[in-house]
């Protein structure tokens, strides 16, 4: 397995696993909230979700709802989905079309750019400036026709993280791409580090994917940049005796507008810390690990393609289908243990080998955010508070 690991920076603690106990402690949740998430980029969806004006896709994470929408004047916005008048909810679900957003408690309406156009009764608020109660705007950057947000405004922007891969993303067209399906909500009963841990962990892979190995063989590797893990694994022509996989390898038909070292590559991104792009010759699964609580995480994904009519690339598409279907099991099964064992009394830190580069980096951006992570036993209860 090939790895290579960008950053020079020096730790005494590099070589260390962050502790158990912030994998399931509440304040060490609550400072991941504000300190990790509340800065972090998050897809809410691409732009061919709401391509007509009115389009309108939303994220739910860590307390807030975000919604993004297509406006009449052709620009796309982000808010955060709460009325100015009572705090309601203004809409509901993951998706949908209006021509104005009308909050279903009081009926104060707003226009797609977020104008306060509408309050019923209006006299009875004699002071209110219309014009100071738009809806909240949350910054939102379109990085390749996905739509990304964030609560607050701290850190490299999207483009700046992805910055030594353009040129590796930019012949897959992913502005280009729709939507194969609709989005999909696992949950999981394990701690949001662990999914991201084991997204980005190299040595498990002939150890737990049986399917990958015989895929890859030996090629498979990892690197870490500043804000990016890049995993990566070449097909190899020797046929699977797994007939999903020996039917993949064969039928996989060449995409002209790729690369010759792109043909036969599956390659994976984690944009820090929790946003995830399978990259695969026929298609782009996009994957994102929600925190819900210290021990709950929400993966939410759906794939996009590239419009292909011809059966060998339906075939190919359905065929990764199966591949992976078995892939997320065997990882739910690593995730689940994991955060089992991480509840013993005998366990505080694991020791992290040189080829682990990419959980290296993790651990040291975590340590960095918060330094109550260098601690190894879990601090009194409320130390966040304080």
């Amino acid at each position: 397995m090939a790895t290579r690991n960008i950053s020079t920076d020096m730790d005494p603690l590099d070589g260390w696993s962050l502790p158990a106990w912030t994998y399931d402690d509440p304040d060490f949740f609550a400072a991941e909230c504000e300190r990790v998430f509340a800065t972090s980029w998050q897809v809410v969806c691409h732009l061919s979700d709401i391509r007509n004006k009115g389009d309108w896709h939303s994220l739910e994470y860590i307390g807030e709802s975000i919604i993004v929408v297509h406006g009449e004047d052709g620009h796309v916005r982000a808010f955060t989905n709460v009325c100015r008048h009572r705090g309601s909810r203004l809409v509901d679900g993951s998706s949908g079309c209006a021509k104005k957003l009308v909050c279903p408690y009081h009926a104060w309406t707003y226009d797609l750019d977020g104008r306060l156009s509408g309050v019923p009764q209006k006299s009875d608020y004699p002071g209110l400036d219309a014009s100071r109660h738009g809806l909240a705007p949350v910054d939102m950057e379109i990085w390749r026709g996905f739509v990304f947000v964030r609560l607050r405004s701290e850190g490299p922007s999207v483009a700046e993280m992805m910055a030594p891969y353009e040129l590796q993303i930019a012949p897959y067209r992913f502005e280009e791409l729709v939507a194969l399906g609709r989005v999909t909500l696992r949950p999981r009963d394990v701690n949001w580090k662990n999914v991201a841990d084991n997204y980005s962990d190299g040595l498990h892979i002939p150890v737990a994917h049986p399917g990958l190995t015989r895929l890859f063989g030996r090629s498979y590797g990892v690197e870490a940049e500043s804000h990016v893990d890049r995993m990566w694994g070449d097909l190899i022509t020797k046929p699977s005796a797994n007939w999903s996989e020996r039917l993949y390898q064969s039928l996989l038909p060449d995409v002209p507008h790729l690369p010759e070292t792109s043909q036969k590559r599956w390659l994976y991104f984690k944009l820090w810390p929790n946003v995830a792009f399978d990259i695969y010759p026929d298609q782009i699964d996009f994957m994102q690990f929600l925190p819900v609580s210290p021990t709950e995480t929400l993966i939410r994904e759906i794939s996009y393609v590239l419009p292909d009519s011809r059966r060998e690339m339906k075939a190919a598409r359905y065929l990764n289908w199966r591949i992976n279907r078995q892939v997320n099991a065997e990882d739910t099964e690593l995730i689940s243990r994991v955060q089992q064992g991480m509840g013993s009394r005998s366990f505080n830190i694991g020791p992290l080998g040189e080829s682990e580069v990419c959980l290296r980096s993790f651990c040291s951006k975590i340590r960095e955010i918060i330094p109550e992570a260098r601690q190894e036993h879990r601090p009194p209860a409320g130390w966040n508070r304080s």
